[in-house]
């Protein structure tokens, strides 16, 4: 593990305080967001309205990915508490950088070892062993889909803004989401939204999805910046 300096406030309290709760966030969204994208975009020419088939055929074939998002975090009074856009690369099996542009840039990197989440505004890195955040999550998800039932409560809940809809529900307590809401619509994951115990509501949407690009390796590589502090051990 390693350390480097302290941090400095170069901006107002309030803003410190609610960037540190988008970190929060952040790491909540990262089991799921990488459930969506290595089941985004597979694309199909037969349609048909029942979600659980889609979000079958959405898997089928997909080794790699690439897409933009947008990201709102609303809060249990329907205020929006956060919003935030970027783009996400995945590759098969278990590699994914996923950055926030903005005020308060962010990488997320999963390296196969690692997750790492560096806040370039805070000057800070937080890496997490990859396999112990995968557990009781939805990455299960990511090799075999098969484990869908074992792992979630699942039902379809109908339509909603042109979007066929399918709920699970993790059948362990100690997941951290309530239900997450998958929306499908031409055999595309366009929606995603998670739910906290709390109230707490995220929902991604995905937009010029490339299936199966051919990706840069470096893209799922991170070294800490010498001037950031590294929370977290890292695993070799």
């Amino acid at each position: 593990m390693a350390s480097g300096k302290s941090l400095h406030l170069r901006r107002p309290e309030i803003n410190r305080i609610m960037k540190i709760n988008r970190i929060m966030k952040r790491s909540f969204t990262v089991t799921v967001a990488l459930l969506g994208m290595i089941i985004l975009g597979s694309f199909a020419q037969a349609q048909e309205p029942n979600a659980r088939a889609q979000l079958e055929r959405f898997s089928e074939g997909l080794q790699s990915l690439h897409a933009r998002f947008d990201q709102r975090v609303i809060g249990s009074d329907g205020s929006v508490q956060d919003g935030s856009s970027g783009e996400v690369w995945l590759q098969r099996p278990g590699l994914f950088r996923w950055e926030y542009g903005g005020e308060f840039p962010e990488q997320v990197i999963a390296d196969g070892k690692n997750i790492w989440i560096y806040d370039e505004v805070l000057e800070q890195v937080t890496v997490k062993n990859q396999t112990e955040a995968a557990v009781n999550s939805p990455l299960t998800l990511l090799t075999d889909l098969g484990q869908l039932d074992s792992q979630f409560e699942v039902r379809e809940v109908g339509q909603a803004d042109e979007l066929q809809l399918i709920e699970l529900r993790s059948r362990s307590a100690e997941s951290e989401f309530e239900r997450i809401l998958l929306g499908m619509t031409n055999d595309i994951l366009q929606m995603m939204v998670m739910e906290d115990a709390f109230g707490l509501r995220t929902e991604i949407r995905f937009d010029q999805v490339k299936r199966n690009p051919e990706l840069d390796p470096l893209l799922f590589t991170f070294d800490p910046p010498e001037s950031a502090d590294v929370i977290g051990e890292i695993q070799r």
